[in-house]
């Protein structure tokens, strides 16, 4: 506090400074992401102590909080197994340290949502930030779409452009992730200068990030990308006719990379090639053809994973473990599991069991009632709330079932999922605060 008041900064300049810097982080790697949540945390704590948890709980909020501590149940359970086994696996008890671990995003979803609830944070720089992100990896991509390397070195590989992940291909997916807050930032925050100029400012905006994910080559995010563009349109009136021109523009232009680049020619007409191979599988129940493709067995494997723990699950992060140790697994096949199955609700199914799994389907059910259908299809404060529209539709797009993914437990993901819960609930909490008190 004394040092607070020495330099003459407030403790909402801080927080803005701090949450501004998250989605930046998310180019600069987990290393940073990870001391951005504790410095936001620390801080917190620091400067507000106990009153963070003074706040009203609701049943949401309870239910989180059960997850999180069925995580940690399930992976001492898990642990004290290993260890009477004598399973040595890796060291001793590790489900339990990365289930204590994991509750840094507990702690982040409740910090978050004190912030927004009071105030202590301006959403302006949140939105700010976001569409800085997009529009830098966006530029990047061109750069080095058009010299071989991206401004930091990072040459492209044989199919993709990473921009300044390097080797990470995920540049489309951070697009598709931060891009939608800058069709908002205007509108939202400075609309008296420059309404006059959003027929322009949209469409170019939505240009450059569509082209950009098509140079990433990465085809999810630019599907989901198209999902929340839709959403928009269909949820949003005064917006729609700022998205006809670049759906116009964004469909030529993406005749024109089919049919004149043939790496992006190769990559998506691959992609169709993949989804109908897998919906013959899928429908014939064919998972024995040797010929099923790699990421298909990664989706098939997690079944007889999940057969192995299917009432409180294998523990986070365990799907590699149990993975090799499920009974119709073929020894003399080349397939090796993967990390995790791809597909979150997959992995939260196998390592949190059927009980985890209903837990987090009741927390995603609460959230959309909450807010998308608060919002749109009932009368509430929600209908005049406009922060809460991009959030919305992210977290609707981010936990959508049927989509290829990471893995739900890793850093990035996470963080990216709690900050979005954590500031969707701050603001829906915020609201009705204010209505109950007027």
């Amino acid at each position: 506090m004394y040092l607070f008041s020495k330099l003459r900064i407030s403790k909402t300049n801080y927080f803005n400074l701090l949450i501004f810097l998250f989605p930046l982080s998310f180019i600069a790697g987990n290393m940073i992401i990870n001391i951005n949540i504790l410095l936001v945390i620390l801080s917190s704590l620091l400067l507000f102590g106990k009153d963070i948890f003074k706040v009203k709980f609701y049943v949401l909020d309870k239910l989180i909080f059960t997850y999180f501590f069925f995580i940690l149940f399930t992976g001492i359970v898990n642990d004290i197994q290993f260890f009477l086994e004598g399973l040595a696996w890796e060291q001793y008890f590790p489900t339990i340290v990365k289930s204590l671990y994991f509750f840094k995003y507990l702690l982040l979803y409740i910090v978050l949502r004190y912030l927004v609830e009071k105030n202590f944070f301006q959403i302006k720089f949140f939105f700010l930030s976001c569409t800085l992100g997009a529009v830098f990896v966006s530029l990047d991509i061109f750069f080095q779409f058009f010299n071989g390397k991206d401004i930091f070195g990072f040459a492209s590989s044989k199919n993709h452009l990473s921009g300044p992940f390097g080797d990470e291909l995920i540049a489309g997916g951070y697009i598709q992730r931060f891009s939608i807050f800058s069709f908002f930032l205007i509108p939202f925050f400075y609309s008296k200068n420059l309404t006059k100029y959003l027929k322009y400012i949209i469409p170019i905006l939505f240009i450059i990030f569509f082209t950009a994910i098509i140079l990433s080559g990465n085809r999810m995010p630019l599907l989901l990308f198209l999902f929340s563009t839709f959403l928009i349109i269909v949820f949003q009136k005064e917006t729609r006719k700022f998205f006809l021109p670049a759906i116009i523009a964004s469909t030529i232009i993406f005749y024109i990379f089919i049919n004149f680049n043939l790496k992006t020619k190769e990559i998506f007409f691959a992609f169709y090639n993949q989804i109908s191979q897998m919906t013959v599988i899928v429908i014939k129940k064919d998972f024995e053809n040797p010929k099923i493709p790699p990421y298909l067995r990664e989706f098939s494997s997690f079944y007889e994973t999940w057969l192995l723990n299917k009432y409180i699950g294998g523990g986070i992060k365990n799907f590699r473990y149990y993975c090799h140790h499920r009974n119709n697994i073929d020894r003399s096949s080349d397939f090796i599991c993967n990390m995790h199955p791809h597909n979150y609700y997959l992995e939260i199914l196998t390592e949190t069991g059927i009980i985890g799994f209903s837990i987090v389907i009741v927390i995603f059910s609460l959230i959309i009632y909450l807010t998308l259908i608060k919002k749109y299809f009932f009368r509430s404060i929600l209908n005049q709330n406009k922060l809460i529209i991009p959030f919305i539709f992210l977290f609707f797009v981010e936990i959508f079932p049927i989509k290829s993914t990471g893995s739900f437990f890793t850093t990035g993901n996470s963080t990216y999922l709690f900050i979005l819960i954590g500031i969707l609930i701050g603001l829906i909490r915020k609201d009705y605060s204010i209505e109950n008190k007027s």
